[in-house]
């Protein structure tokens, strides 16, 4: 999932189009949106599998968040940072960015979707 060429006259007409979408991407199981509405965006699926991959997260940071003590903090703590994660996606996409998650894209490049 290589980051394409932004000066590209396609490339910015796609981006421009599905800002919104690609944003809606981030909002939980709403992931799906972009994957299944603009298949053939790739600025949609950039960002929907950014945000499977958060979805992911947040399922086991809530399995996590479920243990006694140790648990807690650590769920606490990871619900922090995917919500830091899912706002700064967000922004990124509605200013049409392609934005790299830390960590997680590596996951969402495996995606084949």
């Amino acid at each position: 999932m290589s980051t394409p060429n932004v000066t590209d006259p396609q490339v910015k007409k796609d981006i421009e189009e599905n800002k919104v979408i690609a944003a809606i991407g981030y909002l939980g199981i709403l992931c799906l949106i972009p994957l299944l509405l603009k298949p053939k965006s790739q600025f949609c699926k950039f960002h929907g599998k950014q945000g499977l991959i958060l979805t992911i997260g947040w399922v086991i940071n809530f399995i996590i968040g479920v243990i006694p003590f140790i648990g807690w903090v650590l769920g606490f703590l990871g619900m922090i940072a995917l919500a830091i994660l899912s706002i700064i996606g967000i922004l990124k996409s509605l200013n049409g960015e392609y934005w790299e998650m830390p960590y997680l894209s590596e996951y969402a490049k495996k995606l084949n979707i």
